[in-house]
């Protein structure tokens, strides 16, 4: 009965080995798979005036969008001011938001990088550490 339990105390801290050892393999993977870090001029050139599917195909899903709405006076306003509203073609506005992808110095990245888009189209970036 001794050799049995023996063997089966063995079988048991085997598996326990092994489920630890996948578990620390899966984490590695995990810290591996981060998220690229860019100095500013390489993001700018590698994003700028691309489509949305580019951006979210090299960058992943955005940690926050918020899509730009239009004031409810802003016709008022551009009448007053001599001006008419073109109303021929809508306008679609959405802002991304990414943490910790762009370096300003070797060891300190921004805490967030803004990409907005016009019509699926990355118009402007701006990189903030205040928001």
């Amino acid at each position: 009965m001794q050799p049995v339990k023996t063997i089966c105390s063995a079988i048991a801290a085997f598996s326990c080995i092994a489920l630890i050892s996948i578990n620390v393999s899966a984490a590695e993977m995990g810290t591996k798979s981060k998220a690229k870090i860019y100095s500013e001029s390489e993001f700018l050139q590698s994003f700028s005036g691309k489509s949305r599917k580019v951006v979210s195909e090299r960058l992943g899903m955005p940690e926050k969008k918020e899509q730009s709405v239009k004031p409810s006076s802003a016709d008022a306003v551009l009448t007053q001011q001599g001006q008419q509203a073109d109303k021929s073609k809508p306008v679609n506005i959405e802002m991304w938001y990414y943490k910790n992808i762009v370096k300003y110095d070797p060891k300190k990245t921004y805490k967030i990088t803004e990409l907005t888009f016009v019509n699926d189209r990355c118009m402007n970036i701006a990189f903030f550490n205040n928001k």
